[in-house]
């Protein structure tokens, strides 16, 4: 689905999220990586959880993040409507190096958790 209409109020609130260099980060990492939780978004940036949640609540406030729970986590990614202008956004910041650093660490992250998951896997198959 793509944004039809573009008000001057939403576009307000677009510009302060993205005014933030926490709020930029946090929105680069779920426009590369799809959805994440608070917890991911802590371990890679180096935040509190308390600083994790608030730019989350404000970008969620502004329209342009969405919350989905599943059992006891919940998972936040960029929303639908706002994928065109976000890809617009990076396209400009694509070799910056703090993104980078956040993407590279991501990595480490998703490769230690598979392999993580591969040893529970292995472990459960030897029974």
């Amino acid at each position: 689905m793509r944004l039809k209409n573009f008000s001057l109020s939403f576009g307000s609130q677009i510009f302060k999220s993205v005014s933030d260099e926490a709020r930029l980060r946090i929105l680069h990492l779920l426009h590369r990586n799809g959805e994440l939780t608070i917890s991911d978004l802590e371990h890679i940036l180096e935040f509190t959880q308390t600083k994790t949640s608030r730019h989350i609540t404000y970008l969620k406030n502004s329209g342009m993040v969405s919350a989905r729970k599943v059992d006891q986590w919940v998972f936040y990614g960029i929303r639908e409507e706002v994928e065109e202008m976000t890809n617009r956004i990076f396209e400009f910041l694509i070799k910056d190096s703090t993104l980078l650093k956040d993407q590279e660490v991501f990595e480490v992250l998703k490769s230690n958790r598979e392999l993580a998951q591969s040893r529970m896997q292995n472990r459960g198959l030897g029974r």
